[in-house]
């Protein structure tokens, strides 16, 4: 799919590379336009041109890999160290509210208000286990997959309802916050200060709902300094270390899988979700996704290490191959179209 290849240093998607420092490598994700107008701040050089790759490249291999970690992430970039340890654990439980007896029969609301790949995996997951499922998205940014992968997003997005909010206004923020107080499971991906800025304050709301599951997803934890670190699947599998198992079993330097970090924490979070909310706990649950990367590369390698090892090289090996082929399964609920069920879900005055 998306004629992929295996990736070496550069990403399968190709908005993330590895580029040798001096004394390790990192990996640094320009998925966004602006991200490259970063990157004399983050050298800590203005002469240099952001738009040449040499003179990049350059950049990074004269540096420690440390000082441009700790500026990249002062900055808002996606960036990671091939030498960093995960910052957070992979499942955090946030905080608890109180719990509720669940029937059985329930049918879980389920509010999605993320994007990409994670977090809309989740959802597609509690809608295959039963849940009720509205994707909110937001009328000046709705979900960058919906153009960047048509696919993908129809897949993840199926039989969900679409509901659109203007949250520039007053009205749209009341009627978001509304409908999060009536869900039975939350799910968002957005750095604490994001909620701040629309007066979502989760944990306010979870003391005004018993029995609400609220799921955090973000790239490196979801409290303290690291909360704030940006990151997308690509960066986030090079921080749980996945590119350092390769290089160890295979001397060489690369991306493992496409995004990895992505599904597999998406599984993770509709597993934790569906637990919690069938037991009735109320719960705020942070999921890290560099994290998850590397306790399912730890849980791997403490299975069978040997395999692990001779699927790394065989990775390595294949580099530049396509990805083997696998039928996409066809979406067999409605996509409906952006914004058709606003006014059910969020009323006249939210977009």
């Amino acid at each position: 799919m998306n004629d992929f290849t295996i990736p070496g240093r550069q990403s399968a998607g190709g908005g993330c590379r590895l580029y040798e420092t001096r004394d390790g490598w990192i990996a640094l994700n320009l998925a966004r336009s602006d991200d490259r107008d970063l990157l004399p701040a983050l050298f800590r050089d203005a002469s240099l041109d952001p738009r040449d790759d040499a003179g990049i490249t350059s950049a990074f291999s004269l540096r420690p890999s440390a000082n441009l970690l700790t500026q990249g992430r002062e900055l808002g970039l996606a960036i990671a160290s091939t030498n960093e340890e995960p910052a957070s654990p992979p499942i955090a439980l946030l905080a608890e509210g109180q719990e509720v007896l669940r029937c059985p029969e329930n049918r879980p609301l389920v509010v999605d208000l993320s994007a990409l790949w994670a977090g809309p995996l989740a959802g597609h997951l509690l809608s295959l286990a039963g849940g009720e499922v509205v994707k909110v998205e937001s009328r000046t940014r709705p979900d960058a997959m919906r153009q960047g992968d048509p696919a993908l997003f129809a897949l993840l997005n199926q039989g969900k309802a679409s509901a659109l909010v203007d949250i520039g206004t007053k009205e749209g923020r009341v009627a978001l916050i509304g409908l999060l107080r009536r869900a039975d499971i939350v799910i968002e991906a957005a750095r604490p200060r994001a909620l701040q800025q629309l007066g979502i304050d989760a944990r306010e709301i979870l003391d005004s709902q018993p029995g609400l599951v609220w799921l955090s997803i973000t790239a490196h934890g979801a409290s303290g300094v690291a909360a704030d670190w940006v990151g997308f699947g690509d960066d986030c599998g090079v921080a749980g270390e996945l590119s350092s198992a390769l290089s160890e079993a295979a001397g060489a330097t690369g991306f493992v899988g496409d995004a990895i970090a992505d599904p597999l924490t998406g599984i993770i979070a509709a597993r934790e979700a569906w637990r919690h909310w069938r037991a009735g706990k109320s719960s705020r649950i942070g999921l890290s996704m560099s994290s998850i990367v590397a306790s399912a590369l730890a849980e791997e390698q403490t299975c069978d290490p040997d395999l692990v090892a001779h699927e790394l090289v065989e990775w390595a090996n294949a580099t530049g191959t396509p990805f083997p082929v696998c039928a996409m399964r066809t979406p067999e609920g409605v996509l409906r179209p952006l914004g058709a069920d606003t006014t059910q879900w969020l009323g006249d005055g939210a977009c």
